[in-house]
């Protein structure tokens, strides 16, 4: 019978609510990353850097910054192969939503005069576009506990 305390939430949804609870919190830190690399950008362009290099030096420090808010607060996994290891993973695993986040961004840029007055704009749909996958493959990969029951 449900509603006793004792009693155990049914196979899965025990998994359910803390992948949606990692969820939520990859999500905080995503927007606190997008806090970063909007700054970095905005530093970098009035440094005088043009918006796509700009980009690339605000995406690193931002990704940097997710990786230690997500190993600490989201996943709560020591890292397997040491903290270098760890960073150099999760790098190449977010590659390609960072490719993903990149894309949009220069697509906007192209597409958008809004955009090429404020790159911020750009910098949000990059990161909206790569959240789902990013979420994916840190969940299962860098810092996995184990693979799903069904991989």
């Amino acid at each position: 019978m449900r509603g006793y305390v004792s009693e155990k939430p049914p196979v899965g949804e025990s998994s359910l609510r803390e992948s949606t609870g990692q969820f939520l919190r990859f999500a905080v830190v995503g927007v606190l990353a997008f806090l970063v690399d909007a700054s970095v950008l905005q530093a970098a362009l009035a440094l005088g850097l043009d918006p796509y290099s700009g980009r690339v030096a605000s995406y690193l420090c931002a990704a940097t910054a997710a990786w230690a808010m997500n190993r600490r607060y989201t996943f709560r996994v020591p890292g397997r192969e040491g903290l270098a290891g760890e960073w150099l993973a999760y790098l190449a695993a977010n590659a390609i939503g960072g490719l993903v986040n990149y894309g949009t961004y220069v697509l906007a840029l192209w597409l958008s005069g809004a955009v090429r007055t404020w790159p911020v704009l750009g910098v949000a749909a990059g990161s909206v576009a790569g959240l789902a996958f990013n979420f994916v493959v840190n969940k299962y990969w860098v810092f996995r506990r184990s693979w799903p029951a069904s991989a």
